[in-house]
């Protein structure tokens, strides 16, 4: 952090507010307005071609959205920042701006699995090349980098085995190559891990998950340097996958206890893992602020906590998981994470519901894997929890 910069929750807090509020409010409001109208039509002109800052069209911006947009920017240490309806939309509409039939897409093999379908089916569908890299292979991924290549996409940590990339590793190779890096952060947020002062040109969150943090309101966000976002923008304003204003405001007023949020998930996602580490129905545990984790040395490198998300396989396959589950009582079973309840799902049934048994099992993502998003409870409540649902596998 810079000197005299305000903390991590300080942003959080106060961080692209103040031009935004209105009538003496403290808080930012919600405008729910289509349209913006000018008596000076010249004015008019300067705000539609950007030479003006102002609104014009809802599908285009919004006060509401451009305040959650520039929270945002501030945090990851932007120049720009551009949001969406949802955190695929975010991850497609980027991909769609700088993507081309010829083009070629490195990535790694354990990405989430909505992401993981558009380099599978919908790219190549479009003649856009994709290679797929071995996660944590770091050589390889570098070796076909220099094969040349359109586009890097990261994701660390992964969803839902949390591997562990060496973003600043990588980037540099793509600098050296001339192409974009594009980070997707969601499972580390801003308060754990900064994609671009690691070297990537391009940083995504689902603002669904932890940055709005209640599993309340759907977004997305893109930050980076100024030419790429506004390309982005762009192709966004086009086709229209605009963040609802009343979405921005639900994640804004998440957002205000992101900090405080992700430091006790953070602090229950390990005492739980250290836990699972102790049952003998758990086959495997997958954190990596665990020291055995195969990305557990890279993550102390480049990140500054290891997140609220861990994953853990079970003995006895489906049925096994089937009788688990439902014993949770400090649990939602669903297909969403980051919130401040614990929130529990078998990837077969969330992350990677897309994809066939065979892909999962290529992916290294067991039938009985089930992925655990830690919130906000007592630790000793979370784990005296886990152990009377694991008493039904014993009994």
């Amino acid at each position: 952090m810079k000197k005299n910069e305000p903390g991590m929750s300080t942003k959080a807090l106060w961080a692209g507010e103040k031009e935004y509020l209105a009538f003496g409010a403290t808080q930012v409001p919600v405008v729910h307005s289509v349209s913006y109208g000018y008596d000076d039509m010249e004015e008019w002109y300067e705000v539609a071609i950007g030479q003006k800052e102002g609104h014009i069209y809802g599908r285009n911006t919004n006060p509401t959205v451009s305040a959650f947009e520039e929270k945002l920017r501030i945090l990851e240490g932007a120049e720009a920042a551009t949001s969406f309806s949802t955190g695929m939309a975010a991850i497609s509409n980027t991909l769609a701006a700088f993507l081309r039939p010829g083009s070629r897409v490195i990535s790694i093999k354990d990405t989430y699995g909505g992401t993981n379908k558009i380099f599978t089916s919908f790219l190549p569908a479009q003649d856009i090349h994709v290679t797929l890299c071995e996660t944590g292979d770091h050589e390889s991924m570098i070796s076909e980098i220099k094969k040349g290549c359109d586009l890097v996409y990261l994701e660390t940590p992964t969803n839902p085995t949390v591997k562990i990339t060496d973003v600043k590793r990588i980037a540099e190779a793509a600098g050296k190559a001339g192409v974009r890096t594009v980070v997707d952060n969601t499972f580390a947020t801003p308060v754990n891990q900064n994609p671009l002062a690691l070297g990537a040109d391009l940083v995504i969150h689902s603002a669904t998950k932890y940055l709005g943090g209640h599993a309340d309101a759907l977004g997305g966000v893109v930050c980076g340097n100024r030419e790429d976002v506004e390309k982005i923008f762009h192709y966004r304003e086009i086709n229209g996958a605009t963040m609802d204003p009343m979405a921005a405001y639900l994640i804004l007023r998440g957002m205000k206890t992101l900090k405080l949020r992700i430091d006790r998930q953070n602090e229950n996602a390990m005492a739980v893992a250290e836990f699972l580490k102790t049952v003998p129905f758990v086959e495997e545990v997958f954190y990596p602020g665990l020291p055995e984790h195969p990305g557990h040395r890279t993550a102390l490198e480049q990140m500054r906590g290891f997140g609220g998300m861990l994953s853990f396989s079970v003995t006895g396959g489906v049925p096994a998981v089937q009788k688990l589950l439902p014993r949770l009582e400090y649990a939602n079973r669903a297909a969403n994470l980051g919130a401040v309840e614990t929130v529990v799902g078998p990837t077969r049934t969330t992350s990677h519901v897309e994809c066939t048994p065979e892909e999962r099992a290529a992916m290294g993502i067991p039938e009985s894997l089930i992925r655990y998003s830690a919130g906000i409870e007592d630790a000793e409540d979370l784990i005296k929890d886990l152990k009377q649902a694991f008493s039904a596998l014993q009994a």
